[in-house]
């Protein structure tokens, strides 16, 4: 594929979430009229315009999905673009919100890690096309993965504690869950995002770890849209790793290749 036709794929996947979101927005305020008018159920709010920070996160998990959509063609480079500005947006998000975790990491993270992956995927069209074929990891660097993923896990847990909520105490078990399922959110998508840079199809495995954790915080947060936000990233993230692996070469497949 030539630059033109991956910037138009670009622009088509705009599109499709632009729709997609438009219709989950309209079904939302159809179910929060029907609430409060036909219920009777007061101040139902599911949309909440009156929120800064809710209102940024609109337009990035827009862009969030189009980025989603566009690498799951492992040759198309150009959703890293929409990548920067979605991390752009969700970072001022969470600065409204004073999840200042969250925010250092799309900052100075992810911002960082999607330039490589401009750099790295448009620098591979040169090679002949072999380095555009996903790959599993080895065993070996499966494991540091997995240990990686505990251990930023922990550490997002522990700073939480110490620094946001300035005490070693944890109040019931739904605090500390719900510290727990932030620290995976955190740990999770910093591997997603650090394997993309690679082509590493594991990357889609920490893409649905994020999205079941991001179910399960909001969940017990109560926050009924980003519950929806989050099942609708897992179906695009499920779509997306499936394609990846469908694309994954038999020699490819890392530390799931069967022994001879």
């Amino acid at each position: 594929m030539n630059n033109t036709s991956l910037w138009r794929a670009l622009g088509r996947n705009f599109i499709i979430s632009i729709l997609l979101f438009g219709s989950l927005l309209g079904l939302l305020w159809l179910v929060e009229w029907f609430l409060n008018c036909q219920l009777s159920i007061v101040n139902c709010q599911l949309l909440k315009w009156h929120d800064p920070a809710w209102v940024v996160g609109i337009p990035a998990s827009i862009i969030g999905v189009a980025y989603i959509l566009t690498v799951r063609d492992p040759q198309n480079y150009t959703g890293f673009f929409a990548g920067i500005v979605m991390s752009i947006l969700l970072g001022i998000q969470f600065l409204l919100q004073s999840q200042y975790d969250s925010a250092f990491l799309f900052f100075f993270v992810f911002i960082p890690f999607q330039l490589m992956s401009i750099y790295k995927w448009s620098r591979s069209k040169d090679d002949g096309g072999a380095s555009f074929e996903p790959k599993f990891l080895d065993t070996p660097r499966l494991f540091l993965s997995v240990a990686l993923l505990l251990f930023i896990t922990a550490g997002d847990v522990i700073i939480n504690i110490y620094a946001i909520h300035g005490a070693l105490a944890l109040d019931g078990w739904k605090e500390a869950v719900i510290l727990l399922l932030n620290g995976f959110l955190i740990s999770s998508s910093f591997l997603a995002n650090y394997w993309l840079i690679y082509r590493k199809t594991d990357s889609w495995i920490y893409w649905f770890i994020y999205s079941i954790a991001g179910i399960g915080l909001f969940i017990l947060l109560g926050n009924i849209f980003s519950i929806v936000l989050f099942t609708f990233f897992l179906v695009i993230n499920s779509m997306a790793g499936i394609a990846w692996l469908k694309a994954t070469k038999p020699e490819n497949m890392g530390w799931l290749k069967k022994n001879p």
